[in-house]
């Protein structure tokens, strides 16, 4: 069995008070833990990537930089954050769509949301008032008619995905668009507007002493 860095110094912490085989068991078990979350939640929530991936620093929210970057790589879930940033942001400025997907992937790192990319964005779909994003549950048919458009939230999606910081809505898990103004957003913080989407995420509470 291999252990990380950090294992290795936490079991020299304790070396001195744990038996050498109760330090093998406990390391055991952490390791099964940790198998048991899945890759992207570990790196959504910590912000860690493999080393191929696109570097945070650097990043600019403009077209001309997001048609610099090569050919962004497709899978299941780009394909499922491509799609809502195009019917839900393709009209927005980058810095829109880069808020947008925040969104996305901050409730992908949540536990009050589903582990997933592609199902928090499916979330509720075919129930009526209960889907998550409207585009999902408005009864068209999801066609992509702008090559165009989809190419650049398509990269979008690329860059947030490999690691792209999340510095534009503060946390952001609701948003909507200033055209309406829904009861809900009263019973959460404001944090952002960019364009025609309100951003939102819950408040804080401290606990009374």
């Amino acid at each position: 069995m291999q252990f990380s860095a950090v294992q290795c110094v936490a079991a020299a912490d304790v070396a001195t008070e744990f038996s050498p085989e109760t330090i093998k068991r406990t390391l055991s078990f952490e390791s099964v833990v940790a198998r048991s979350i899945p890759l992207e939640r570990i790196v959504l929530m910590t912000s860690l990537r493999p080393k191929d991936r696109t570097k945070s620093i650097g990043l600019r929210y403009s077209a001309r930089w997001l048609r610099s970057l090569g050919a962004p790589k497709r899978d299941k879930q780009w394909a499922c954050l491509a799609e809502a940033l195009y019917f839900e942001a393709r009209g927005e400025s980058v810095k829109g769509q880069f808020g947008v997907a925040e969104v996305i992937l901050n409730r992908v790192a949540s536990h009050k949301f589903p582990n997933s990319i592609c199902r928090v964005v499916n979330q509720g779909t075919g129930r009526k008032h209960a889907c998550q994003f409207s585009y999902t549950c408005d009864g068209k048919l999801e066609h992509i008619a702008n090559g165009v458009a989809y190419d650049q939230v398509g990269r979008v999606a690329r860059v947030m995905m490999d690691g792209g910081t999340r510095r534009l809505t503060e946390g952001a898990t609701y948003y909507h668009t200033t055209a309406v103004s829904p009861s809900w957003a009263r019973r959460f913080e404001h944090t952002a507007t960019i364009g025609v989407h309100k951003f939102y995420k819950p408040v804080r509470r401290v606990a009374k002493k």
